[in-house]
Order: structure tokens, then C-alpha cells, then sequence
């Protein structure tokens, strides 16, 4: 296994908190905002759970999830209900990423194309499964070894949105080749510059979502990363595949979470008010970056501000942290952000405020 990536911020974590107005955290990147109170009634009304919850998923939440995938996303799933499954609850969507080629059954041998610049857990469900990795941004001219695409629309740690034709190259390379892509869609209701498309919209997929599947959370949108409550639909002969492999390992989602996921995924009013929270913290935010006289690359959407000084990440680091500020080194996610840092907008209106004077300062 790499190393775990956070752990090597231990020094500007320490030179951070020699500040007199305290660390101003923006590296992890978790929720700070209280859980909407929908989440917690309909979590506290399911309390009477004494039986063993399904991997399947109740139907309340399957219903709940293609109806918030076709209300959202334009994405018109198979039957939820249906012998093979097009949607599933997952144990948020961590957990999910790093298990997913193991739950396809692909381990062993093969390489696993992830993005350039990649949430670090891709490469870590490669390697749990015996796997190879390879970056890049385009299909490959010829599949090799490939058993399995990730794509992140909107990227972690950048913000970067993938058009209508690079998803659609993808959809195409994936099927010719007989190899399923697999995209992460956890920011997609967190669209700032441009609008996200999933890669199962039917003007990227077309008629049916064969060879394709989604992953979503209700981590940033609903401010539930404690509910651990994520999603995985699309094709349904793989979302069947990973269902049989997680009721075999006992990956169940707890029933009042399950309660809280249905009640989330039907109300749109509580995203839209946590949206505008991050979007007024990352206006505030990116205009004391570009004052400080550093650059923001990408970050059309997503949670993250992806900024650069033109000089190595530990460098721009060491800056913030003079600041009070932590960050996290572009390094984490790839050779290609070895010159870029990622600050989240995660954190209360103070801490945000405070990030903004220290930099204008």
C-alpha cells in the first residue's frame, strides 16, 4: 500500500498552528456545515432496525435514487426493482472506489486507467486488487491490459468539468474495447462555471447504459459525510455483479441511514441552500487567492480551488502554513499536480473569512 498521503502534512500542520489566530484547515476537505434535519427525523424515525438490512437496498431508497437521478441528472435508470438491479446503496462512496475493481471480480491482472490527476483512492482499489495503474486524460490508441476506466466529472482535486465529447470518446473506447468506465460523480450537483453531465445522460450514453456505471454521495450535497450514504448505478449486469459480491461480504448499509438517504435524495431545497454556502465561500475565497497574486487552474465545480504560484507544491505549502493556512500538496494526486495546491471550501464562514484576510494581508 502507498503511504497514507495526510499524514506527511505533520510539519506544516505544526508551523500552522503557531498562528495567533489559530489553523485555518482547508486540506481534508470535510463537511463543517449541520446535517439538514430532514436526515436526522427520518434517521431517527427508522431507529427500530432490529433485523439485518439488505445490500440490495430498500425500495423506498432505490426509488428515491432514480427519482433523484432523472429530477437532477436527466438520467433515466432500468428498472430499480428489476431482477438485475440499476442502482444500489454503498457504504458511502469511498468505500466504494476502493473496493470497486475486487467487486467486479477483475483482480489479479490488468491496469486500471484513472485520470492524470486522481483522488488517491483509485489507485488504492488497484492495488488492493492486484492491479496495475495507468494515468491519463485520453483513450488510449489500443486497450493493452485494461480492465477497468475511472473518470472524476468534477475532478478532485481540480474542478475540472469533462465535456460532452470527452465523456462520449470514453463511452466508446470503454464499449469497443469491452471495458467498463466507471465515473465518479460526487460533485456533480456543485457546478459553478459550467454545468456537470453524467457520463449515463442519454446524450452521452445514448439508449442504455451498457458497460457504464455512476458513482454518487450524499457527502458534500447534503452535508452527510458522517452518514456515510452513497450510491452506485447503471449498467445493470454490473451493478448486479457488485451487489451479489457486497451481500457475500456483508456491505450493508444500515437501515435508518438507508431512511435518511430516501428523504435527502426527494428534497431538493436543502442542496440548493448548502450550494450557496460553498458558492459565497468560494467567491470570497478565490478572489483573496488571486489578490495574494497566485493562480486558480480548472475549478469550475467541485469543492476545491485548484492553486498555483508557478513553483513546487511543497513550496506553496510552506507559504500557507507561514499563514496559518493548510492545504494539500498537488503531489497527492499525481505527478501532474506536483505544482498546484488544493484548498477547500470547506470550512465555517470564520475560518473562511479569516483564510481571505490572512492572504490579503
Amino acid at each position: 500500500m502507498p503511504d497514507f498521503p495526510w499524514d506527511s502534512l505533520g510539519a506544516a500542520r505544526a508551523r500552522a498552528a503557531e498562528h495567533s489566530g489559530g489553523v485555518v484547515d482547508l486540506s481534508i476537505g470535510t463537511p463543517v456545515d449541520p446535517t439538514p434535519p430532514l436526515l436526522g427525523e427520518a434517521l431517527a424515525a427508522a431507529g427500530d432496525a432490529p433485523g439485518y438490512p439488505t445490500a440490495l437496498g430498500t425500495a423506498d431508497v432505490r426509488r428515491a435514487a432514480a427519482g433523484w437521478l432523472s429530477r437532477r441528472l436527466g438520467v433515466q435508470l432500468a428498472d430499480p426493482f428489476g431482477a438485475d438491479p440499476s442502482v444500489i446503496p454503498t457504504v458511502g462512496s469511498k468505500e466504494l472506489v476502493a473496493l470497486l475493481p475486487t467487486l467486479l471480480g477483475l483482480s489479479g491482472s490488468g491496469t486500471v486507467l484513472i485520470p492524470e490527476v486522481a483522488y488517491p483512492t483509485y489507485e488504492v482499489g488497484a492495488v488492493v486488487a492486484g492491479l496495475s495503474v495507468l494515468r491519463t486524460d485520453t483513450p488510449p490508441a489500443a486497450p493493452g491490459d485494461a480492465v477497468l476506466v475511472w473518470l472524476n466529472s468534477p475532478g478532485n482535486p481540480h474542478g475540472r468539468v469533462l465535456t460532452g465529447d470527452e465523456l462520449r470518446a470514453w463511452v466508446t473506447w470503454g464499449r469497443t474495447h469491452g471495458v467498463p468506465v466507471v465515473a465518479d460523480e460526487c460533485y456533480v450537483e456543485l457546478g459553478w462555471d459550467v454545468q456537470p453531465r453524467s457520463v449515463l445522460h442519454p446524450a452521452v450514453a445514448g439508449d442504455d447504459h451498457t458497460g457504464l456505471l455512476a458513482v454518487h454521495s450524499l457527502s458534500k450535497q447534503s452535508t452527510a459525510a458522517g452518514y456515510r450514504a452513497g450510491l452506485l448505478s447503471g449498467d445493470p449486469a454490473l451493478v448486479r455483479r457488485v451487489w451479489e459480491t457486497r451481500r457475500h461480504l456483508g456491505l450493508l448499509v444500515p437501515t435508518p441511514v438507508q431512511a435518511a438517504m430516501a428523504a435527502a435524495l426527494a428534497d431538493d431545497e436543502h442542496v440548493a441552500v448548502q450550494r450557496e454556502r460553498y458558492r459565497a465561500r468560494r467567491d470570497r475565497l478565490a478572489a483573496a487567492v488571486r489578490a495574494a497574486g497566485a493562480r486558480i487552474d480548472h475549478s469550475e465545480a467541485g469543492l476545491y480551488l485548484w492553486v498555483t504560484r508557478d513553483e513546487d507544491c511543497w513550496t506553496t505549502i510552506d507559504w500557507l502554513a507561514g499563514l496559518g493556512i493548510v492545504a494539500a500538496p498537488g503531489s497527492f494526486y499525481g505527478p501532474a499536480g506536483a505544482r498546484h495546491v488544493r484548498m477547500a471550501l470547506t470550512a465555517t464562514d470564520e475560518r473562511i473569512d479569516a483564510a481571505a484576510t490572512r492572504l490579503a494581508g
